[in-house]
């Protein structure tokens, strides 16, 4: 066994990974090279995130894929990792750091570890703790950017688009949504209990923007701004925001009946979809920045969420998205929108 290269790796290589499940794969290769007999490995960290309570990396030698598993906050604590190498063969594993919630390094053999592969094991995870560290640090952070921007947005920003100002211009299917008479139910209901209201009202609109591929730029008091980026038409795009709005709201009838049935009020709302061209980037103060969308498009799907309520339609749809869908709608006129030149076509889901 020539360990020594894999230990050099560690020191002189390992901290450039590009993320966790590179750095499992490439060290267990090297391991694997070295002669001993691995089956799999495992490596878990933990992430700052709000649902997310551990990210584990599975690595199988047979197929040399990596897949992820995710350990979610408010559940029963499990191991995957663990678990996992288990059904392999015989495990071995070695929390890397000194800290209680550090990462966690296993290995699934062929057969039972040999005192001196164990050892061996063992010296490898001490050098690979620096780059652990580090590792662990970039997940985390992105765990959080992720959280507070989006996938999307998050991305952009670890790839360095710190700058005001910088931005670019791309086409999208726009979500706007809002809480109808939300000022008066927060005005009769008790602030936690309308902190709990808002987070099943944006569990449902979230869960289903997040679902057929779209991202929430942005949560304004009960209101909601996503995109749904063209990734490969513009018909896909719209499609997919579509979707989202008919599946946000069966998800808030569902949580009507639940609130109706302990005595509490539905919750009306408005979805308004749009597809244009918007600058999508950091704006903002000088050391303050919000990485976010603007243009015309935004102004219009906003403008357009506003005549829900008095169109009496909980879904409504700019002739823009009209054009690249197929779904059947209802032509409800061409509306003058404030702040918009040209009056808009508008169109509604049927059955609303």
């Amino acid at each position: 066994m020539d360990l020594p290269t894999v230990i050099a790796w560690l020191v002189d290589e390992a901290g450039t990974s590009p993320d966790p499940e590179s750095f499992l794969a490439e060290m267990g290769r090297r391991l694997l090279a070295d002669g001993l007999p691995l089956a799999g490995g495992a490596l878990t960290i933990a992430a700052p995130h709000p649902i997310i309570a551990r990210r584990t990396w599975l690595w199988r030698v047979e197929t040399g894929a990596v897949i992820e598993a995710l350990s979610f906050v408010d559940t029963v604590p499990t191991q995957a990792g663990h678990e996992w190498l288990s059904g392999l063969g015989a495990v071995h594993e070695d929390r890397v750091g000194l800290e209680l919630d550090g990462p966690v390094l296993g290995w699934a053999g062929t057969r039972a570890f040999a005192p001196d592969e164990i050892a061996e094991l063992r010296l490898a995870a001490r050098f690979a703790a620096p780059s652990l560290a580090a590792l662990a640090a970039r997940a985390g952070s992105a765990a959080l950017l992720e959280a507070y921007l989006g996938r999307r947005s998050a991305s952009r920003v670890q790839a360095g688009a710190l700058s005001r100002g910088l931005g670019e211009t791309i086409s999208a299917a726009l979500l706007c949504a809002d809480l109808r008479d939300f000022t008066a139910l927060s005005e009769a209901t008790e602030p936690a209990v309308m902190i709990t209201t808002l987070d099943a009202w944006f569990d449902r609109i979230a869960g289903a923007v997040h679902a057929f591929g779209g991202e929430v730029l942005k949560f304004m008091g009960d209101g909601v701004l996503a995109i749904f980026p063209v990734t490969s038409t513009p018909g896909s795009a719209c499609e997919a925001a579509l979707r989202a709005a008919g599946s946000a709201r069966a998800g808030m009838m569902h949580l009507d009946t639940i609130r109706n049935g302990q005595g509490l009020p539905s919750l009306p709302f408005g979805v308004a979809l749009h597809f244009g061209e918007i600058l999508w980037g950091n704006i903002g103060a000088a050391d303050r920045l919000d990485f976010t969308a603007i243009g015309p498009a935004v102004n219009l799907v906003s403008r357009l969420e506003g005549l829900c309520k008095p169109l009496g339609h909980t879904v409504l749809l700019s002739g823009a998205v009209k054009a690249e869908v197929s779904a059947t709608l209802v032509f409800l006129g061409r509306h003058t929108l404030r702040g918009i030149a040209e009056p808009c076509a508008v169109f509604a889901l049927p059955d609303n």
